[in-house]
């Protein structure tokens, strides 16, 4: 959630470490700072943007070739100057940025009040700075010695960096379920939260694993310990991610931006493993796990948000044409409510980000009890990637908006090839039905393009609903969690309060909340369950309700009863969702640029949530 940048080399670090920040303002965060060392160890801070920070230091020394900043989403303390990153030590000879929390700094914070420690803020990352310290003074250890002691005191997740006001030549790293990177240039080190900062310097990079300790030197070679004082050997990954991708391109948005990128990211997602000719499916990355799969007693899907929406549609398609038993589960609940797993089950855990703190605990809980788990993630080398036994990656890209919507089609599109390799070696579908699927999912990619270019009847909608308070969304089967992905995106950004419900259950509360005032979606295409959900339209008119219907191009009937129609291509069901996504995610993007929302920044939320 919250962004690290740290910077060691030979080159100014001031404008790497301001660059690398606005890098990570996608993750979302209230406040921001920044600690240089050049003879003294300054510290500055402010509450708000990067931009309030370059504003605040504009007439400030901010020379030096070593520092580290940070961007904080808040979580102990509110968000202001005081508990902003970097915080000092009580002698202001060590400052420390860090993301997570630490669970016992209460405890931790008592005994050094005791010893005379005096607190300025209210988070639990000055203990830890102050913790290092006493234990640096009072056992007469080094720094480095000091904060892998200090580490094995602490309970919860941490990503920090440790700068020290008397060494300019190095920084100290550590890592535990919150992620760092480590970028290796020429002569110099790049440290942060994710790569994004990291591509434009150097392609070589560390991913510190969960309790590692990394001693970064001037001159020196990396070097890795343990908490438990083992020494690591550093492997070093080459970043697939190009600067290109971190730039808007053209477009106002990232959010607008990524939405267009969605026929590319599909069909970067099927590449090199849809092979429609040949009427196979290959998957690499699970491979070796496909048996497991198979005669699995069932498959329980774990994600949170975004995520766990593609995971509903992933459970319609596994049991539909793969006939094995999925659940569908909330990381952050499964995790909480003592679940019963058996070896014979295959967990799938799905992240955008790889680093979800919620789903990473899931995944941990069912390794823990013995099953096979297989990960789904965007972020190459991420915790998820490296945590599950197997997996694949989605190959959409970077995603920079807050609101996710090229990792939804590219998470569903990654299930649906699962389902299919698991229908094809089970037999479930006959072969020629298995390449007719085959060949009508090639062609999705070209769909979406056409989907896309529905411009003028979604802005046409969004001006007409855009002051309302209230929407509801509505579908059935394959549809039902695309009307939930629908309400999602539209409260992220544009704070109008919205739900989604399977249409059926309209009846069973939600139809007291309709009047000529409340707009309605329905994702109404022609198949599966379609006359029943032309009954659900009816029932809204009756009622007065606007209905905003997204229907199979050529319909005749809904468009005689809805209020505005949106017209996606005609499909196989089980792909309606790939298409029926996009007109929700445009509708939600143009009611929030109407409304004058921070369209990849909404308040309150961030990209990678690494803290329950």
């Amino acid at each position: 959630m919250c962004g690290i940048v740290a910077y060691l080399g030979p080159k100014q670090a001031y404008p790497i470490l301001i660059n690398g920040l606005k890098r990570l303002e996608y993750r979302g965060y209230d406040s921001a700072g920044v600690a240089l060392l050049n003879h003294k160890l300054n510290v500055y801070k402010t509450k708000g943007k990067v931009a309030d920070l370059e504003n605040f230091v504009s007439d400030l020394d901010i020379s030096g070739t070593i520092g580290i900043a940070h961007t904080r989403w808040a979580t102990h303390g509110e968000p202001n100057y005081v508990n902003a990153h970097p915080h000092y030590s009580q002698s202001k000879n060590i400052a420390l940025i860090h993301n997570g929390i630490i669970e016992n700094y209460a405890s931790l914070r008592k005994e050094l009040e005791v010893r005379g420690y005096l607190f300025e803020s209210s988070t639990d990352t000055e203990v830890l700075t102050n913790l290092i310290e006493d234990i640096r003074l009072n056992e007469n250890v080094p720094l480095f010695d000091a904060v892998r002691i200090a580490l094995n005191q602490v309970i919860g997740a941490y990503a920090i960096v440790v700068i020290d006001a008397s060494d300019p030549n190095s920084l100290i790293a550590a890592r535990k379920g919150s992620p760092l990177v480590i970028g290796i240039g020429k002569d110099d080190y790049y440290v942060a939260s994710d790569a994004t900062p990291i591509i434009e310097h150097t392609k070589n990079v560390v991913y510190l694993d969960d309790e590692e300790i990394a001693l970064i030197e001037r001159g020196s070679d990396l070097k890795i310990k343990t908490i438990r004082n083992k020494e690591k050997t550093p492997y070093i990954h080459a970043l697939e991610m190009n600067l290109t991708a971190l730039e808007k391109g053209g477009f106002e948005h990232f959010m607008l931006k990524e939405i267009y990128e969605q026929p590319s990211s599909i069909r970067d997602s099927m590449r090199g493993r849809l092979h429609a000719e040949a009427g196979s499916v290959s998957l690499g990355g699970i491979i070796d796990y496909e048996q497991k799969m198979v005669n699995a007693s069932r498959i329980i899907i774990v994600g949170c948000g975004t995520s766990w929406h593609a995971g509903l549609v992933g459970e319609y398609l596994f049991e539909d044409i793969a006939r094995i038993p999925v659940e569908v589960e909330y990381a952050s609940e499964f995790r909480y409510r003592n679940p019963v797993i058996n070896e014979s089950d295959v967990v799938i855990a799905i992240s955008q980000s790889g680093e979800t703190a919620d789903t990473l605990a899931a995944i941990e809980l069912a390794k823990s009890k013995g099953a096979t788990i297989l990960g789904i993630c965007n972020v190459v080398g991420s915790s998820i990637a490296r945590a599950t036994h197997a997996g694949s990656y989605t190959h959409a890209g970077p995603e920079i908006g807050v609101a996710s919507t090229k990792a939804f089609t590219a998470q569903v599109t990654l299930l649906t090839l699962m389902a299919l390799r698991m229908a094809q070696l089970k037999g479930t579908l006959t072969k020629s039905r298995f390449i007719q699927l085959l060949h009508e999912m090639e062609r999705i990619p070209e769909k979406v393009q056409k989907t896309l270019e529905v411009s003028r009847k979604v802005i046409e909608i969004a001006e007409k609903f855009k002051d309302v308070r209230n929407f509801l969304y509505l579908g059935r089967g394959y549809n039902f969690p695309v009307a939930l992905e629908g309400a999602l995106k539209l409260k992220e950004i544009s704070y109008i309060h919205a739900e989604g419900y399977p249409a059926a259950e309209m009846k069973h509360g939600p139809i007291a909340l309709i009047d000529e005032e409340m707009p309605v979606v329905f994702i109404a295409t022609n198949r599966g369950t379609y006359d029943k959900v032309v009954s659900n339209i009816q029932e809204v008119k009756a009622r007065k309700g606007k209905v905003i219907a997204v229907v199979t191009e050529g319909d005749v009937t809904v468009r005689g009863m809805a209020d505005f129609v949106i017209e996606i291509p005609e499909t196989e069901e089980m792909f309606v969702p790939l298409l029926a996504t996009i007109p929700l995610q445009k509708l939600s993007y143009h009611i929030a640029v109407m409304r004058g929302c921070n369209v990849d920044q909404p308040r309150n939320l961030a990209k990678s949530v690494t803290v329950e």
